[in-house]
């Protein structure tokens, strides 16, 4: 049986329902029973824990040999890192107790890189935490999400162009729909796994992007308008790291990649009034 630790977001329903397709038996582990619905027409056993109650999750997990978690920020948070740092420990915490064969953590592009750069660093804590777990481990680096660059869409609809953090224009950064990366984290788990102790697997989307740069004395007070001050804290030190360079390529290239097939106007599209519908992005 395959437990999915937030089956009810983009990334976790998505791998909860190619692995349903595929006949397979899967636990969705959720803390909002209001998201239960649509998991439980495709056939999956509802379980609702907490992901900072380490208890109920090892009771939530039961005799599910592989899982996949992830560790997801919340906005609305005054204090994000403090609690996911939490969650860090509650998850590590209810796998030692719940002993499955197999994990797979969702993580971040930049992993790799020692030095604070904000959110890839709670991302490496996270997995330098869960490699102490006597299991197999695949780490499934992701690029950042297309989803993510929909708050940009007001601005692209006045400007006709979609502005970003990212910076220089010449540089073509990596993204990824997350529905895509549920798909590859299922395939992946779909697959026996291998003979080494840890895998670690990177995946973003068919292309790269280049975009308009929104200059950096501008973007604390764009991240603010839709976040707490101190993820976005987070998420600027990430963007710096990432266009200073080697952040994306010089470990990925050392790794498996994978791609998702989702073009970043097929996953803006949605999001845009559809007087706007045309909006070439």
């Amino acid at each position: 049986m395959f437990a999915i630790v937030g089956a009810a977001g983009k990334v976790g329903f998505a791998t909860s329902s190619t692995l349903r397709d595929a006949g397979m038996l899967v636990k969705a582990i959720l803390r909002d029973v209001s998201k239960a619905d649509r998991l439980r027409e495709i056939g999956c056993e509802i379980v609702i824990a907490n992901l900072l109650d380490s208890k109920a999750l090892v009771k939530a997990i039961g005799d599910a040999d592989t899982v996949q978690i992830i560790l997801p920020p919340s906005p609305e948070v005054r204090g994000p890192e403090e609690e996911m740092r939490r969650g860090i420990e509650s998850l590590a915490n209810a796998l030692e107790g719940a002993c499955p064969k197999r994990i797979l953590a969702i993580s971040d592009y930049g992993a790799h890189i020692t030095h604070d750069i904000g959110m890839p660093t709670l991302c490496r804590t996270f997995e330098e935490r869960l490699s102490k777990l006597n299991c197999h481990k695949v780490f499934l680096r992701s690029a950042e999400y297309m989803q993510g660059w929909g708050r940009a869409i007001p601005t692209a609809i006045e400007s006709g162009t979609l502005p970003s953090f990212h910076d220089p224009l010449d540089m073509r950064f990596p993204t990824i729909s997350a529905p895509d990366l549920g798909v590859i984290a299922a395939d992946i788990l779909l697959q026996p796994a291998s003979e080494k102790a840890v895998e670690i697997v990177h995946a973003e989307g068919p292309r790269r992007y280049g975009d308009e740069v929104v200059p950096r004395h501008q973007r604390k007070g764009a991240f603010e308008s839709v976040m707490s001050p101190s993820l976005a804290e987070l998420l600027i030190k990430a963007n710096d790291a990432q266009n200073e360079g080697g952040l994306v390529d010089v470990e990925s290239r050392t790794s498996e990649v994978r791609y998702g097939t989702t073009e970043l106007l097929n996953t803006l599209r949605p999001l845009v009034p559809p007087q706007y519908i045309e909006l070439k992005i």
